[in-house]
């Protein structure tokens, strides 16, 4: 590995904490569930991590057999990163601790979201009962970027590709405007109405697409103080 930190735990979970437990690390592994990209595509998706930084965890990830880079053919001729096989097993996990981290009974200051990122929420807010016996896919289009959205057995994927006869095709300028209309901040016929979000195809069907994505509960955070003077 080319860092030389380690837990020096014979734990598997250790182990894994070693190949992915670097700060960044699992961020880049995050960028890249949706398909390869350039380094210059995750400078920009992490914007806030240095070049020198970012370059040490993809060798890092390289090493531990997380990630690999490969030339694309010509006419690109560009060098892209990607998951291994392996690599692409850590999206449930992702996807897991995502779900769990949106509960935090401690709300995360506000702060701007990536377009891979609420991409990959719909993952976490997935609700397998309200797709029922659904199948579908559809397209949703995040500023510049197209993402494939299948929804079949109770299970959603996500791509980063167009749909040429997608159920419901969603269009939203930024990812702000997408979290807000997946977390109710905005109303979706507010959205509509605004321009802010475009539907082409069935409205009702993009309204029951959105719906499969409820915003979870915050878990009640209980004051240790609280509880003690209580049980006194």
């Amino acid at each position: 590995m080319t860092s030389k930190r380690t837990y020096g735990d014979a734990c598997r979970f250790a182990h894994a904490l070693d190949l992915v437990g670097e700060r960044w690390a699992l961020l880049v592994v995050r960028e890249l569930l949706l398909g390869p990209k350039r380094f210059t595509d995750l400078r920009a998706g992490l914007p806030h991590a240095s070049p020198n930084i970012l370059a040490e965890r993809l060798r890092g990830l390289e090493e531990g057999a997380v990630v690999r880079k490969r030339k694309l053919p010509p006419p690109a001729g560009s060098s892209v990163y990607e998951l291994t096989e392996w690599g692409r097993e850590l999206e449930p996990i992702v996807t897991k601790l995502g779900a769990w981290g949106a509960r935090s009974p401690i709300p995360p200051e506000h702060r701007a979201i990536g377009v891979d990122s609420i991409v990959l929420a719909l993952g976490s807010l997935f609700d397998p009962e309200a797709a029922g016996d659904l199948r579908a896919s559809y397209e949703l289009r995040v500023g510049g970027d197209s993402f494939r959205v299948d929804v079949a057995g109770g299970e959603v994927h996500l791509a980063r590709d167009a749909v040429d006869a997608p159920e419901a095709r969603l269009r939203v300028p930024d990812p702000a405007t997408m979290a807000a209309v997946l977390t109710g901040q905005m109303a979706v016929d507010e959205a509509i109405a605004s321009g802010a979000l475009e539907i082409e195809g069935s409205k009702q069907a993009a309204k029951r697409f959105l719906r499969l994505f409820p915003a979870p509960e915050p878990c009640v955070f209980e004051d240790a103080a609280a509880t003690t003077a209580a049980v006194a």
